[in-house]
């Protein structure tokens, strides 16, 4: 059993809060086959202990801004290095680049499929949060 559209669809609108917060490397891993307790994993890294937390909160306002959904537990706040948003159906990582790179959770769930997350490829391309399409054509072709 694959994961659920809705799961999908909730965990692009995360990357895309976290791809707005500067948030790096930004992967989600199909993980329902093999865990059977949730169906997305979402794993984003951020340079320092501030920014992993102003991703964790963007993350949690875009969700519940836009789904109305609130993560059921939230673990890591105090020391910033490790942010887990569990929402269920799939679980948000916002890792600090050290703590990702110890831990290595990419390569812990290499096996899973990833899934296309929809973010720009060059981030100048992206439009500004507030921005809409027509105005960042126009800025993209200035």
């Amino acid at each position: 059993m694959a994961a659920h559209a809705d799961s999908i669809a909730d965990v692009r609108i995360a990357a895309l809060a976290a791809d707005r917060m500067k948030a790096t490397d930004i992967v989600a891993f199909d993980v329902s086959q093999a865990l059977g307790i949730t169906d997305v994993f979402l794993i984003a890294s951020a340079s320092n202990e501030r920014l992993v937390l102003a991703v964790a909160e963007e993350i949690e306002k875009r969700l519940f801004v836009e789904r109305h959904l609130e993560p059921r537990t939230r673990e890591g706040l105090t020391e910033a290095q490790w942010v887990l948003l569990d929402y269920g159906d799939f679980v948000v990582h916002v890792m600090h680049d050290d703590a990702r790179e110890f831990y290595g959770l990419d390569r812990l769930w290499k096996d899973c499929p990833a899934i296309d997350l929809g973010l720009p490829e060059d981030p100048s391309a992206a439009p500004n949060a507030g921005e809409t399409a027509e105005v960042a054509e126009t800025r993209s072709e200035r």
